[in-house]
């Protein structure tokens, strides 16, 4: 069999040159495999294809096909082997994203430990200033304990308040000097009441139609100032109230004295009443608000009070009585004798008034009243 050389050489020549008659050719091959020539007719060679196909790439890891310029697989997300190695712009892209976002976390999380550890503002605690205060002092007692120095000034020392170191001595009865003849009894009578003659016939009677009245004898002007607090015993001013609003003319005042835990209910204190000259004085009308009230009325003169309800310069002009009303009159003895000062004494309380030693009680005397004599 003859074989074209050119053939050979280049498969692909045959598709460029003119197609060629066939011919039937039968060599000793042929022969030899049996298959001779079955008749006569022209035999045809295989055509070569008119261009090599191009190789199909897959997915080294599914074997999906991929496209051309394909980075990355559709199917599993594998990368195509020599797309990472390249360095192309899409993976520089995502690394400098990368790379910014990392920045931008750790500023924001550098930023709020800052925030987090940062101290803020320094807010001064309030200043206290404590003052000390001194103790009570309990009245009848000294005291000389100084108080502590505060942060305001200077050390101060409260200065106690005037007192004895101890009780007063409290005449239970006082003496009864000797009194000249007199016709009042010296006891005590409701205020307003009418006293009957008895005997002879008295001036200021008056007779008419068989029964006989006494007028009561006008009451004895007296200064404003004309009222005093009869304190001997020492007691601090504080105890007292105004002695003036007991011979204002007006019930809903008073003069008032306060009570003496330590000796309560005994009294020693008293209102005094300067006449300014001497004068007779016959009855005395008591008004108080806190009936029950031991008193008793001393008369006496000189030009000032005396240094004790005990000194023999006072003259009773009453005994000791008990004010259990609220309007008392008293009659006086000595009536013929004329006095300066007339003292109301009080040498006890009722027991109404007593009170406590954290709330001591006191008496009052709203209005005091002096009547001449006849």
């Amino acid at each position: 069999m003859g074989v074209n050389p050119q053939l050979l050489a280049d498969p692909t020549a045959a598709s460029e040159s003119e197609p060629q008659p066939s011919r039937s050719v039968t060599g000793p091959e042929d022969f030899a495999n049996g298959s001779g020539p079955s008749g006569p007719g022209p035999a045809s060679a295989p055509e070569a294809p008119a261009f090599a196909p191009e190789p199909v790439r897959a997915c080294a890891n599914c074997g999906a096909a991929l496209d051309d310029g394909q980075d990355w697989c559709l199917q599993c997300g594998a990368a195509v082997p020599g797309s990472l190695d390249a360095g192309g712009p899409g993976w520089r892209s995502a690394t400098t994203v990368l790379a910014v976002t990392t920045v931008l976390v750790l500023g924001a999380a550098a930023a709020a430990y800052a925030a987090l550890t940062q101290s803020g503002p320094r807010t001064l605690a309030p200043k206290v200033i404590t003052v000390a205060q001194a103790p009570p002092t309990t009245l009848g007692t000294t005291s000389s304990t100084p108080t502590t120095p505060d942060a305001l000034g200077t050390p101060t020392t409260i200065k106690p308040l005037p007192s004895t170191t101890a009780a007063p001595k409290i005449p239970l009865t006082a003496p009864t000097p000797k009194s000249s003849n007199s016709s009042g009894s010296g006891t005590g009578t409701n205020f307003g009441s009418t006293e009957s003659g008895t005997g002879t016939t008295k001036s200021g009677i008056k007779s008419s139609g068989g029964t006989t009245t006494v007028e009561p004898p006008p009451p004895i002007l007296l200064d404003t100032n004309a009222a005093s607090t009869y304190n001997p015993y020492g007691y601090p001013t504080s105890w007292f109230g105004d002695p003036s609003l007991a011979i204002d003319g007006e019930t809903s005042t008073a003069w008032t004295a306060q009570v003496n835990p330590a000796v309560a209910p005994k009294m020693a204190e008293g209102l005094a009443i300067d006449l300014k000259t001497g004068q007779k004085v016959g009855s005395l009308a008591l008004i108080t608000s806190t009936p029950g009230m031991i008193v008793q009325v001393y008369g006496a003169n000189g030009t000032t009070l005396p240094a004790s309800i005990t000194d023999p310069a006072w003259v009773a002009l009453s005994p000791s009585l008990d004010a259990k009303k609220r309007r008392t009159k008293i009659k006086l003895r000595d009536a013929s004798k004329a006095f300066r000062f007339v003292t109301l004494w009080i040498s006890q309380a009722p027991q109404s008034s007593v009170g406590t030693p954290s709330a001591p009680g006191r008496v009052s005397v709203n209005e005091l009243e002096l009547f001449a004599a006849r």
